[in-house]
């Protein structure tokens, strides 16, 4: 049975107990006499740039990474890195852009955003959506992956991990943003650390295994041995084709999926809201910078893995119980083969990541519902207090019903797969709506009401249309899928608008300073830079 030995769990303890004692006393010294909604939400005004980019990469990277990411590594190879590398393009552009449109109208969750710019009904139907997608969706996923990988590195029983998450996640959470900011500071050192010492020691035991002279001499050996797996790019027919179909991963449905979920996303906007603009920019350009890291940590050794695979190693601890090779096995059976002592560190640093995205998800979770359900149709007359302990209420029964689902997961082949597409289901009307409602003042709320209740219909359209047409229609890309219902929405929007004579005079546009957008020279450099990494990166892997 795979195990920790005795260092590994002292490892994993002291990490554990650095952790909860931190948060413990963040709770106690930034403690207010009576905690209100803003405090505990947002943190508001007490997270240090470095703080914000932190939580923001927490929140991002779990298990969906660590466990999905490299079994899509394993599977089809670098060209998974997109989502990362291009996330990295896409914070500037939420940094630049978006951030100051929030922050100048104050504000605080997504659905008042919408109840703002368009009208309740808008707002309350995308706070449902939202709700949704984030509890059965997201946190199903995070608690499935994160108990999977455990169960397989301890032996644990698949049921009692998914409950130690669930307590280690709400231990932080009920403390609030202030607790989850800054214990999330910990969680990312622990988990770049851990992830970069995972990818060392799999490139050093192909290099032993395999003949290389150096760990470095790995990689040259690892593009050799699977040369198929350095594309950034599918073309048409190739196997990967319909999971990143070509150049639309550079023009295409990834922008749309990232600037949806990057800049029109409760969990992660939400770290950058409370602070000033000077301090929410400079926390975004450090999670950019911390993202073209991932793919190191989790790609690569998902490669190491396929290629171990494919010269006799790992035969049995790749497939499932019928048999099956499961791309997801590849990052838990490298991390069984770590030393003792850093398997500990290893294993801090992935259950760091999951506990850090439970954490962030559910405190949006419980914002959402607290503000803009809660407040507006339950109890509108609740106090400060009140609101809080509903917020802390939501997170619990939140987590129940992610743990009864999360074991109808195991059907899925590559899970990282699956939470991509599922929620790219409701990111093409989202991020139109946001983008009409941002840059265009005359988009009207019946426009974007229409957006809201077709896009689910749209997209599940065209991912059955050939079907229904007996193969009169090829399969559809999701990512594709994405451009074309995204495309849709916005004409049908713009008509929609153009065809009502009272949106000349739209009173519900934003406020917006084009003074706003201006960014400070240490800003620019940095994104200059990150954008010739990954210039360089698409050049040398195409």
């Amino acid at each position: 049975m795979n195990h920790l030995s005795g260092l590994d769990c002292a490892v994993f303890f002291i990490y554990f107990i650095i952790v909860s004692t931190y948060g413990y006393w963040v709770y106690r010294s930034k403690k207010k006499q009576q905690t209100d909604t803003k405090d505990y939400f947002l943190a508001e005004g007490s997270l240090t740039w470095w703080a914000i980019g932190a939580s923001i990469i927490a929140s991002n990277i779990s298990a969906e990474h660590f466990i999905g990411m490299s079994g899509s590594g394993f599977a089809m190879g670098l060209a998974i890195a997109s989502y990362e590398w291009m996330a990295a393009a896409t914070l500037i552009i939420v940094a630049v852009y978006f951030l100051p449109i929030y922050l100048k109208n104050k504000i605080y969750t997504m659905p008042q955003f919408l109840s703002a710019r368009y009208n309740n009904t808008v707002s309350t139907l995308m706070a449902v959506f939202w709700l949704l997608v984030y509890v059965f969706v997201n946190l199903t996923s995070i608690f499935f992956l994160g108990a999977i990988a455990i169960e397989t590195i301890t032996g644990i029983p698949f049921s009692t991990c998914i409950i130690f998450l669930a307590i280690f996640s709400a231990l932080i959470t009920l403390g609030g943003m202030k607790v989850i900011g800054y214990t999330d500071v910990i969680q990312v050192v622990v988990l770049v650390i851990g992830g970069l010492i995972t990818c060392y020691m799999a490139l050093k035991l192909v290099a032993e295994k395999l003949d290389a002279p150096t760990v470095l001499g790995a990689l040259p050996l690892l593009k050799s041995e699977a040369a198929d797996h350095f594309h950034m790019i599918f073309n048409k027919g190739d196997k990967f084709y319909n999971e990143l179909p070509g150049i639309a991963v550079l023009v295409g449905g990834l922008w749309i999926n990232n600037l949806n979920y990057w800049g029109c996303n409760q969990y992660i906007v939400q770290r950058a809201l409370g602070a000033d603009l000077k301090t929410g920019r400079s926390g975004l350009i450090f999670a950019a910078f911390l993202k073209l890291l991932i793919p190191v940590m989790v790609v690569i050794p998902g490669i190491a893995a396929f290629v171990l695979y494919q010269r006799g190693y790992f035969q049995a601890e790749m497939l499932d119980a019928a048999g099956v090779v499961k791309p997801d096995h590849a990052y838990p059976v490298l991390m069984n083969l770590l030393p003792t002592g850093i398997k500990g560190m290893a294993f801090a640093a992935l259950t760091a990541a999951i506990v850090a995205s439970l954490a962030g998800k559910s405190n949006s979770i419980a914002t959402i519902f607290t503000l803009d359900i809660y407040k507006k149709y339950i109890n509108t007359n609740a106090s400060e207090r009140k609101m809080v302990s509903v917020g802390r209420w939501s997170v619990v029964i939140a987590s129940v019903i992610a743990i009864i689902v999360a074991p109808a997961l195991r059907s899925f082949d590559q899970v990282y797969q699956f939470i991509q597409e599922y929620v790219g289901f409701i990111s093409p009307g989202v991020f139109a709506i946001f983008l009409l409602g941002f840059f265009w003042k005359r988009t009207t709320s019946k426009a974007a009401l229409s957006a809201a209740l077709l896009t689910i219909p749209l997209s599940i359209l065209l991912k059955f249309l050939p079907t229904l047409t007996s193969g009169w229609f090829e399969p559809i890309p999701f990512l594709n899928r994405m451009s074309w219902v995204f495309v849709i929405i916005i004409i049908l929007m713009v008509c929609i608008t153009l065809s009502d004579p009272e949106s000349k005079n739209n009173k519900q546009g934003l406020e917006i300073d084009k003074s706003m957008f201006k960014v400070t020279p240490s800003f620019a450099v940095s994104a200059v830079i990150i954008c010739g990494i990954l210039s360089a990166l698409y050049i040398a892997f195409w």
